[in-house]
């Protein structure tokens, strides 16, 4: 089992102190939603290479663990609760929550190639013949961007045979063609499995001109460097500089989509030599929280590389590092508010990711590097080495994504 970091250790003793000491109920749960984030992403961290491209999304994670909370009781209840850092059987919590996603819905439309768009579903899958508990699925229903699907062992046969079928309800088309392809992740013997995904599109406020991206050097975490598609604009951007504790010094760098209701933070370390490792270490959600006041508007020169980033993720270990433990115990389980009659329990927690960076998607063709050169008064914003990455609803201060890009190459488009 992975060891959580001690940021990630703080991050989740900062969830448990209560709300009284914030400004609002909405101030409230987004600082917990913060912590959860930060300390989803130090437990995945902490689990995975240091050399490779990594990213979560804390926002699809938690509707997951919701999800679970309306069936959980008991220490598994106590153990979801403290995890997350709130209760969505609070009925406050729960209107708050709900409110927010309409919010992030009608920031992004997965219909128009013009605007960014976000498409994100979370899918309880659980095998056919077991009997629910009549209010679950009604309290399902309720839940936004959360499907139920039945799956039995002839139909995880099928699929991995090429064809698949399964019974979902309250879906969409969309949502069904997930559902089928998500049985790809059933395997025999379980009982109930989450499945979690999140695939995501901006499109620039200020867009990035392809005629302005070139292929530059980028250095590697082994101090080697590759050659990557390296967009350049200069534009004004918020900006700040910031240091830990240890006088670690670094840059954060927002970029507003299209509408500016969703963003891009850019965090990097401001030496060459300062390993992205050490600043993920010490990261913490008071960090990511003082960057919103702090930051101002720069005029400046931006350069970014284009990356893709895929990760398909089994959180188990890395939920049951945050302290979600009993949900995938079958002899702790206490998901009786789901089924009185079964003994359930989480078999898996799946979560795969898709977030895509370029200029509006359209390649641009190798050219000299020279043309970027040129002597500027405006400050540099160069991400030409490994940083670490957020994606963020303005209005609400959710953590869409999360992550790290070790080499731009592995991705590129």
């Amino acid at each position: 089992m992975c060891r959580l970091p001690a940021s990630a250790i703080l991050a989740l003793l900062y969830l448990t102190s209560p709300l009284g000491g914030t400004n609002s109920p909405q101030a409230g749960l987004k600082n917990r939603q913060g912590g959860f984030a930060v300390a989803l992403y130090g437990a995945v961290v902490a689990g995975s290479r240091t050399d490779v491209n990594l990213a979560v999304s804390p926002s699809g994670a938690a509707a997951a663990l919701g999800l679970l909370q309306l069936g959980a009781r008991g220490d598994t209840r106590t153990q979801l609760v403290a995890a997350l850092g709130y209760d969505v059987n609070d009925v406050q919590v729960h209107e708050l929550l709900l409110r927010w996603q309409t919010d992030l819905n009608n920031s992004s439309s997965p219909l128009s190639s013009k605007e960014a768009w976000l498409q994100q579903t979370c899918i309880l899958l659980v095998q056919s013949g077991i009997k629910l508990a009549s209010g679950f699925a009604q309290n399902l229903q309720a839940w936004a961007d959360v499907s139920l699907m039945r799956a039995n062992q002839q139909q995880t046969n099928n699929t991995h045979k090429g064809s698949s079928s399964g019974e979902l309800s309250g879906s969409g088309e969309a949502q069904q063609a997930e559902a089928s392809a998500s049985l790809a992740w059933w395997s025999p013997g379980q009982q109930m499995a989450l499945l979690s995904t999140v695939a995501f599109r901006g499109v620039w406020q200020k867009q990035f001109h392809a005629v302005n991206t070139h292929y530059l050097q980028f250095l590697l975490l082994d101090g080697s460097t590759v050659k990557v598609p390296m967009m350049h604009q200069a534009t004004e951007a918020r900006f700040g500089q910031f240091q830990m504790p240890s006088s670690q010094r670094y840059s954060v760098l927002d970029l507003p989509y299209s509408g500016q209701s969703l963003v891009l933070q850019v965090v990097l370390p401001w030496d060459r030599k300062t390993p992205l490792s050490s600043l993920e270490a010490q990261l913490s959600y008071r960090h990511v929280a003082s960057w919103e006041t702090a930051l101002r508007r720069t005029k400046m020169d931006v350069f970014l590389p284009r990356f893709k980033v895929h990760n398909r993720l089994n959180l188990r270990s890395t939920l049951g590092a945050m302290g979600i433990g009993d949900a995938f115990n079958p002899m702790e389980a206490d998901f009786s508010g789901m089924s009185a009659e079964e003994s359930l329990y989480v078999s898996e927690a799946f979560h795969d990711v898709t977030i895509e960076v370029t200029e509006e998607g359209t390649k641009a063709a190798a050219a000299t590097a020279m043309l970027l050169l040129k002597r500027s008064r405006s400050p540099v914003f160069k991400a030409d080495r490994p940083f670490l990455f957020l994606v963020k609803h303005v209005k609400t201060g959710s953590i869409l994504f999360m992550g790290r890009v070790m080499n731009p190459a592995d991705s590129s488009l």
